[in-house]
């Protein structure tokens, strides 16, 4: 599930709350991120679940209204189109989806259902259930359609929803895009009768990726005097102490890509810190960086300092 922008991201900001908390424990602040990135996997499991207690208050509403003393002719034979949704199914049944929710303990919406229930309402007000709900007839691609589209449209820009995560876990705010954009690619990509139908994803994409979290963590922290003197006499035109304090972070995080991770090329650092800039810093913030790391890098391969392994890495 996590990119290495993403893990970049929550590498800077976790030295961001270290250079502003004074804090000056590598171990204890190291422990917060690696905890920080954990908790993504329950921001998914939590997103998710909210699929599947959706359709459970809808089935508890039906069943109210049919055993009303003067019930309607409709709530005795309502269209239960969408409680019969195929992938509202395959969510409850599915083993990985259980056991996830299982291990990590997620029942936040037993204890805050109305977010459930305010979920359920802005969707029976939408468009898309209007139209989905004009006939009766279940058939997989229409269903996975709409649960697609109830997502994204309804769903995920939910202010209230959003609310509850940012105080549920301040860490969430900037994992919240990447947990749902990567929801609704595994849901567009189910497909009827498959045995590996959805699987609960690995947070990390293997042990190197898990690996690249510390190693930048402690590198950047531990070398900050260092890598600080890399960029000092290049910025004539700048006061060093009034330069923003993300910048001066993420300066530090490529310089130590450049010098102390030989296998990442120069273009991907330069790249991804320049995008982390664009959305993190000042709007003139990566034009000041580029320049900064264009210098720097004409320099470190003029000193032989600039050691990358492998073919294409500069």
């Amino acid at each position: 599930m996590l990119n290495r922008r993403h893990i970049r991201v929550k590498v800077m900001q976790s030295i961001y709350a270290m250079h502003q908390n004074g804090s000056d424990s590598l171990e204890k602040e190291e422990k917060f991120l690696l905890f920080s990135i954990e908790n993504i996997l329950d921001l998914y499991l939590i997103m998710l679940s909210a699929l599947i207690e959706i359709r459970k208050k809808e089935v508890v509403f039906l069943e109210k209204s049919f055993e009303k003393h003067l019930a309607t002719k409709e709530e005795r034979d309502p269209n239960k189109k969408f409680v019969n949704n195929a992938i509202f199914d395959l969510l409850e049944e599915n083993n990985s989806l259980s056991i996830g929710l299982e291990n990590r303990k997620i029942n936040n919406w037993h204890q805050n259902d109305d977010y459930i229930l305010l979920l359920l309402a802005a969707i029976k007000e939408s468009d898309l259930y209007e139209k989905y709900m004009s006939n009766r007839e279940n058939n997989f691609a229409e269903d996975k359609e709409f649960i697609v589209n109830i997502f994204a449209e309804v769903i995920v820009p939910n202010e209230k929803l959003y609310e509850y995560l940012e105080d549920n876990k301040l860490t969430w705010i900037d994992d919240i895009p990447l947990v749902n954009t990567e929801i609704l690619k595994q849901l567009k990509a189910i497909k009827p009768g498959a045995d590996d139908v959805f699987r609960v994803p690995k947070l990390y994409k293997d042990v190197e990726d898990k690996e690249f979290v510390t190693n930048l963590f402690r590198k950047t922290v531990l070398n900050e005097t260092e890598l600080a003197k890399e960029y000092t006499d290049k910025t004539p035109n700048w006061d060093v102490e009034r330069i923003a304090e993300i910048d001066t972070i993420i300066l530090k995080m490529a310089i130590c890509e450049f010098l102390k991770f030989p296998s990442i090329p120069v273009k991907v650092t330069i790249n991804e810190y320049l995008e982390i800039a664009k959305e993190y810093s000042t709007p003139k913030s990566s034009i000041f960086i580029n320049g900064i790391l264009d210098n720097l890098v004409k320099e470190l391969e003029s000193n032989k300092k600039l050691l990358k392994t492998g073919r294409g890495l500069m």
